[in-house]
């Protein structure tokens, strides 16, 4: 596996980090953001670019300005999905002839859809979601996940049975709505961050193996 620091060029707006994990006999390729309080070197997107090379699946982290410059107030939307169609552009050219997947964590999940849902990346097969943020915590609604009907390409939902920010009950019908196109992966006792109850008897490695093996799989699929 080979792991290698990049620049992602967002024109007037300067520059943001990325990093390029790729397993040797790599067989697709997966743009990941990150979610909304952590960057891309946070041991969660390092627990799952590790787990993913070790499945065949290589990745694209990268980092969104707000991140990059230490701020910890996120970036107007358009700042955010600027980035990220100009990061997935460049894991095109990376994946060559690997099948693309672009998704992320929470809020990197999401600005990508909207990304996709206003007019499709060139080169994505598919979209993945580390818990789909669709409602603020305490608020549940399904409004942030309207725009997802203009998805075209399929989309896997992984979801904890006690995301705060994702009411199951809402996500069941949004998915169910979306047909074909969504898959949904429910990993149980999981919270936003995936983090389980010690008496749940499951590990955080458990859950992360479980995720990495969903994610393989649904690569394996739209590839």
């Amino acid at each position: 596996m080979t792991s290698a620091e990049l620049r992602i060029d967002l024109g007037e707006r300067g520059q943001v980090s990325a990093i390029h994990t790729r397993p040797p006999s790599a067989r697709a390729l997966l743009a990941l953001a990150h979610g909304a309080g952590a960057g891309m070197r946070h041991a969660f997107m390092e627990a799952m670019a590790a787990g993913l090379a070790e499945r065949g699946v290589a990745t694209l982290r990268y980092q969104y300005p707000y991140t990059e410059a230490g701020r910890r107030r996120p970036d107007q939307p358009r700042v955010l999905e600027a980035t990220s169609r100009a990061a997935v552009a460049v894991a095109a050219e990376l994946a060559g002839d690997l099948p693309l997947l672009a998704g992320g964590k929470s809020m990197g999940g999401r600005i990508t859809s909207q990304c996709q849902a206003a007019e499709p990346m060139p080169g994505v097969r598919g979209l993945v979601f580390f818990g789909f943020p669709l409602h603020a915590a305490g608020k549940p609604a399904s409004k942030r996940g309207d725009h997802l009907a203009a998805v075209t390409v399929p989309m896997l939902f992984l979801q904890g049975t006690r995301d705060a920010l994702a009411d199951l009950d809402l996500i069941r019908p949004l998915c169910a709505g979306l047909g074909d196109r969504a898959h949904l992966h429910v990993v149980d006792g999981g919270d936003h961050s995936f983090k389980v109850l010690k008496r749940s008897g499951r590990t955080d490695d458990e859950v992360r193996t479980e995720l990495c093996d969903a994610v393989a799989a649904f690569a394996a699929e739209v590839g």
